[in-house]
């Protein structure tokens, strides 16, 4: 993991995330992001082999697609994410302020790994999509489809 002191990161355009707590810190247990995304931004579809993932909802809304469950999230609606389940997660109309916990830990090292620190951070910014996708192999996440595609959308 990178410098402790280094906790705020974007991720090109489309995520912005404070690590509040590593994995170094709780032992591996489990690490806790605070993220906040635009309006309509929408992850790949994707899962995790090694963690799941929660997510709470400060402010703003989700909609999420896992597995053949589909849902809405508004403020103070909580989801768990288990792993190896192929999911995509858009931000709603007002974007999404919320709590990304995973575990065991592994979202905050992802962000912390492969996004710029904030203080470095340009409205030109973009992702380094060769890096971000090295380090999310190598954390066992595994990329099902570019933004826009849904569980539903995969062979069976």
């Amino acid at each position: 993991m990178t410098d402790i002191g280094e906790r705020s990161y974007v991720l090109g355009q489309g995520l912005r995330a404070t690590i509040l707590t590593t994995g170094e810190e709780t032992g591996g247990r489990h690490d806790l992001s605070n993220t906040w995304q635009p309006a309509g931004e929408m992850t790949p579809l994707h899962l995790h082999t090694k963690y799941e993932e929660r997510l709470w909802v400060v402010s703003g809304g989700l909609s999420v697609w896992a597995g053949d469950e589909f849902v809405e999230l508004r403020s103070g609606d909580y989801l768990r994410i288990p792993m190896n389940v192929p999911h995509a997660i858009r931000s709603g109309p007002m974007g999404c302020h919320a709590l990304h916990i995973s575990t065991p830990a592994g979202f905050a090292e992802l962000i912390a790994r492969s996004a710029t620190p904030a203080r470095l951070a340009t409205p030109d910014t973009e992702m380094d999509l060769d890096l971000f996708m090295a380090v999310t192999t190598e954390l066992g996440d595994v990329v099902l489809g570019p933004p826009g595609t849904l569980p539903t959308d995969q062979p069976t």
